[in-house]
């Protein structure tokens, strides 16, 4: 059986009128619905039936039930009139880790398989750690999308703030800024607690640019650094496995010390502004993004959009996969 295939109008309606069910939309959706704007994707062409609304549950289960969509939406952000997109009253903080856009693979798939959707979970995993820990963040949810992972906060301290702020939150989770830049919202954005390695860095940070590097491969193209630099990074960086920052620094140029300096903060800006690419921004700033409706079907990949409570147990190749793929006949 082959996975990633996709689904034909006929296994469409086989999922929403008998494997789909109301109840696995998430609570946190289905709370406030009418405040929400759902859009939809009726012949694969991308989401252009918008601005949709529905007062309960029932009225969303007949839609989905008659229309049987390529994909299904709903919005991050709460309006007063959600059908105009008017009277905006605060969205969720998103973070959208999508499997084939990982800026390191250690795969060469053309789409997504499970070595990068591991990754991605690994992503996910850490940067739901430093919302908690750092942020003290609570209030968050995780959606597997079908090719990848949606973290979705709804804590009130961060849903009313606007995309400048969101864009710094993004940059310090994902570790995508070097350290010690001034920050004009820094008191609204975290209280660094936990430093790391003799440079000063943040512990956030110093993960981020560890997982990055430990992920990198022959083939890794990265903006500002030299082959040359790539392979040194390659042969030295088990010191950096064993947090000897100071060892890998040393290495990278054993007999011109500056020369290796200069050489590691290539390294580090360069990591860092890859580090951005973890994520996809524009959607963590969108006040009014559309994200895929947890419960509906990805047509495209015939996966289950579905929210994960654990997502050290979740498996996408077992827990996303609907009832029609298994019963294929290839």
């Amino acid at each position: 059986m082959e996975f990633f295939k996709q689904a034909t109008p006929e296994e469409r309606r086989i999922y929403y009128k008998e494997e789909w069910d109301i109840n696995q939309v998430p609570e946190f959706i289905l709370d406030q619905l009418e405040n929400r704007e759902f859009g939809f994707d009726h012949f694969g062409r991308g989401p252009n039936d918008r601005y949709k609304t529905f007062n309960s549950p029932e009225y969303l289960k007949r839609f989905l039930r008659s229309k049987t969509p390529f994909a299904a939406y709903c919005s991050v952000a709460f309006y007063e009139k959600p059908r105009k997109r008017d009277g905006w009253i605060k969205a969720e903080l998103v973070f959208d880790v999508d499997a084939k856009d990982i800026p390191i693979r250690t795969c060469n798939c053309d789409n997504v398989c499970e070595i990068c959707l591991n990754e991605a979970k690994e992503i996910v995993g850490n940067i739901i750690d430093t919302l908690k820990s750092d942020l003290g963040l609570k209030n968050i949810h995780l959606s597997y999308s079908g090719r990848g992972y949606h973290i979705r906060v709804l804590d009130e301290s961060v849903m009313e703030l606007d995309s400048d702020v969101r864009s710094q939150i993004l940059k310090y989770v994902v570790g995508a800024d070097v350290p010690n830049e001034k920050y004009e919202n820094r008191d609204q954005i975290y209280t660094l607690r936990h430093y790391s390695i003799p440079f000063g860095y943040p512990k956030v940070f110093t993960d981020r640019i560890k997982y990055s590097i430990l992920h990198l491969t022959e083939d890794s193209k990265i903006e500002g650094v030299s082959k040359n630099l790539l392979n040194k990074t390659l042969e030295n960086r088990k010191s950096i496995e064993n947090d000897q920052w100071g060892l890998f620094l040393n290495k990278l140029d054993p007999n011109h010390p500056k020369t290796g300096a200069r050489n590691y903060n290539k390294l580090i800006k360069s990591i860092s502004s890859l580090n951005m690419s973890l994520v996809d921004g524009k959607v963590s700033i969108d006040l009014k993004r559309i994200l895929r409706l947890p419960s509906s079907l990805h047509s495209k990949v015939s996966m289950r959009c579905t929210e994960v409570k654990n997502i050290e147990t979740f498996d996408p190749l077992k827990d996303a996969v609907p009832k029609f793929v298994w019963e294929r006949k290839d």
